[in-house]
């Protein structure tokens, strides 16, 4: 008879044990968040609840969206926008180039070449 109840309470145990673990489990994203001091905290706080609903199926998710933040660097695409400005200028000063290029060919086609003239001359006179 001892042994039933000490069973009982076992499992009693093990349930309440599981279902405070489930709920810890579920917030490990918030704390991440909350660390970082993420700009969407509260939504994945309130994700994190849902998740509960979903058996943890978007708790992957929740975790890649709270570590992606971080705020001294903020969301990391810093840099690539500075890589885009520097090829957006270098772009900028190609055009340029090509533009007065071009000028300069058309001037340069515009204008009779000497050495041009004088084989025509030559032709002419023989």
């Amino acid at each position: 008879m001892f042994l039933d109840y000490f069973a009982l309470g076992v499992l009693l145990f093990v349930i309440i044990i599981m279902f405070y673990g489930v709920i810890a489990i579920h917030d490990i994203p918030y704390e991440i968040a909350k660390k970082r001091n993420h700009p969407q905290q509260d939504a994945l706080h309130i994700a994190g609840w849902v998740s509960l609903f979903t058996l943890h199926a978007i708790w992957p998710f929740l975790w890649i969206w709270a570590t992606l933040y971080r705020e001294d660097r903020g969301w990391g695409f810093n840099t690539v926008m500075k890589r885009e400005q520097a090829l957006e200028d270098d772009v900028e000063a190609l055009r340029q180039t090509v533009t007065e290029l071009q000028s300069r060919l058309q001037q340069l086609e515009s204008t009779p070449s000497p050495v041009v003239d004088a084989k025509i001359s030559n032709k002419v006179e023989v």
